[in-house]
């Protein structure tokens, strides 16, 4: 199957991870603070709460990454993607049963990217299909990372021989801790959950992971 480019291009920066379970107002008022200092790509954690109306908040997300220029990605659910034009992706836990398949039913060129934990052949398989960047979870221990197992930073050395994708690391990742790790790994961006979602200043915190990227 050809694989068409997608409309949006992920280099590295700041991966900001939205919790749908948060409070909706003040996960938005924390996304718009987030937006004004300027990350690169937004997904949308698959944990929604009982009830929830996805599309509903995929729509108002959307809104505000829109006028940002921002790409908006679905963990998981590639159905989304088929239901609204909304979303510009798809992020996946692990690989997919048929990529093809799922291209398919998608019908338009969309982000694709996967979490490779310590698992050097899900990067081999993410270059072998044509995928636009992988993640590496959980470089530090982390709440928010759930089950990740702790990836060496040789693992991600070892990434960077097989493919020139971006590479994106998480898991614990603060701006202190970035200037080191960037030292021993070749990666190209942060994924962040509750560094920038949790802060007081979520503007404040975007900022402070911008000058450690910046600076390491």
């Amino acid at each position: 199957m050809e694989i068409m480019e997608p409309n949006y291009k992920i280099i590295g920066g700041i991966y900001l991870v939205l919790n749908p379970a948060m409070e909706q107002s003040l996960l938005l008022t924390k996304l718009a603070s987030a937006l004004s200092a300027g990350i690169q790509v937004v997904q949308i954690w698959n944990n929604w709460p009982a009830g929830a109306n996805k599309l509903t908040l995929v729509e108002a997300i959307a809104t505000l990454c829109d006028a940002h220029h921002i790409p908006v990605l679905i963990n998981e659910e590639w159905q989304l993607l088929t239901q609204t034009t909304l979303l510009q992706g798809v992020h996946f836990d692990c690989i997919p049963e048929n990529i093809d398949a799922i291209r398919r039913n998608i019908g338009r060129p969309v982000i694709t990217g996967i979490t490779c934990s310590g698992d050097l052949e899900t990067v081999e398989w993410a270059e072998a299909n044509g995928l636009d960047y992988v993640s590496f979870c959980s470089m530090f221990p982390s709440s928010s990372a759930g089950s990740c197992a702790i990836v060496m930073p040789t693992t991600v050395q070892k990434a960077r021989e097989i493919t020139s994708m971006p590479i994106f690391v998480s898991g614990g990742i603060t701006p202190e801790n970035i200037i080191s790790l960037k030292q021993a790994t070749p990666f190209n961006g942060v994924a962040v959950i509750s560094g920038i979602l949790s802060a007081d200043d979520p503007k404040q915190a975007v900022e402070l992971y911008q000058d450690a990227l910046k600076t390491s």
